[in-house]
């Protein structure tokens, strides 16, 4: 009886010439699924090539399963927010980006169609239609996506690879005098005027100072416990939680001349209940960023601050004042909330006049030295 023929090994891949007259290659893939290339091709050389890497990226496990990057770029990446845990104003920020800058051009996509020239073409697009710092936080939000896009094994490699793109190259912003900060105070009337001063010498956030209330104010010692802020969403509503980071939770230590303005505020316009807000509007609602706002624009035009200086740019003075007095990177760090060095680093200013007093501060310190080295005796110099 003749013995049974050796079962013939199954090959990788194969290629056939279609009726077009072009090439089509067909493989095994790893899932046991017979696949055919995306494409067909010239020549059967081009044919049999293609065959040859795709084999090897499936020993190398660098094999992406062609049918799981055909996922809507627009569902996932709204899936991606809601699984983020965000907080309110980040969910807003991200959901804005996306409808605004990213959706028009990527939401009818699937994941494995973004390509990286794709992702140059619509960065460079969004620079001529939109301020270079928007289109760094929506490059930065497509990035992480696709980021996690690649984690999940759903695509090969991010498409978004342009170096720097995601970085802000803001303007220093700029700070106002002391004699401004009384100006402004001033000029946005009894109500507000504590807002100004804990702004620019707190310094708090906005954000911060909505949330505050009487039991977080001490007047011995003068100073102001922030626990949770309560930012303001585009819709006017007000969303109480936690600080910007755990850095955020602190206490801030007030200078004595701001006492008189905190008792006066204490006693004549925050909530009279025990746990009241410190700061409510005339008609006793949580203050709002719009009508604020207009109080705001009217005051910084009256003490004649330019049109970009913004409330929150109160804390660059008093972030130059702090250093300026002597307070540490740390100290700094500690009393304006910020969990990063290059945070805290960007409030620290130094003009011409500061410079100066360094140079001066240098020039005492060096005559002190010489004169102390001349006073010795000089066998005490040659020792």
């Amino acid at each position: 009886m003749a013995g049974r023929k050796p079962q013939r090994r199954r090959e990788f891949g194969t290629v056939r010439q279609l009726p077009s007259g072009r090439w089509q290659a067909r493989y095994w893939a790893p899932d046991g699924a017979r696949r055919k290339a995306p494409e067909t091709f010239a020549t059967k050389t081009d044919a049999q090539t293609w065959l040859t890497l795709t084999q090897a990226d499936i020993e190398r496990n660098l094999w992406v399963d062609p049918e799981v990057g055909a996922v809507n770029f627009e569902a996932y990446a709204l899936t991606w927010v809601e699984e983020r845990g965000l907080s309110a104003t980040t969910d807003e920020l991200y959901r804005r980006l996306l409808r605004l800058h990213i959706l028009p051009a990527f939401g009818d996509m699937d994941l494995d169609e973004i390509t990286p020239p794709g992702v140059r073409s619509w960065r460079a697009e969004r620079l001529t239609a939109t301020g270079a710092t928007t289109v760094a936080k929506s490059y930065r939000l497509l990035k992480a996506i696709m980021e996690t896009a690649a984690d999940d094994e759903l695509i090969r490699r991010n498409p978004c690879r342009i170096k720097g793109a995601g970085t802000e190259k803001a303007k220093e912003r700029p700070t106002a005098t002391v004699e401004q900060v009384d100006a402004l105070a001033d000029a946005v009337g009894p109500r507000w005027r504590l807002m100004v001063y804990f702004g620019a010498y707190g310094p708090m956030r906005p954000e911060e100072q909505a949330a505050l209330r009487r039991p977080d104010i001490t007047l011995d010692p003068l100073a102001a416990q922030v626990r949770e802020a309560a930012p303001e969403l585009t819709t006017g509503r007000r969303v109480e939680g936690d600080t910007k980071s755990d850095a955020g939770v602190r206490t801030i230590y007030l200078p004595g001349f701001l006492y008189i303005e905190v008792k006066r505020h204490l006693d004549w316009f925050a909530e009279k209940e025990l746990n009241g807000l410190l700061f409510v509007g005339e008609k006793g609602a949580p203050f709002r960023r719009s009508s604020f706002g207009r109080k705001w624009r009217r005051a910084r035009a009256k003490v004649g601050l330019p049109e970009d200086f913004r409330f929150y740019d109160l804390r660059h003075t008093g972030h130059t004042l702090s250093t300026q007095s002597g307070a540490t990177l740390k100290d700094t760090m500690v009393r304006a909330g910020q969990s990063s060095e290059k945070a805290a680093l960007i409030y620290q200013h130094s003009d011409e006049e500061r410079q100066q007093e360094v140079a001066e501060g240098i020039d005492a310190r060096v005559r002190a030295v010489r004169d102390k080295a001349h006073s010795r005796p000089p066998q005490a110099r040659e020792a």
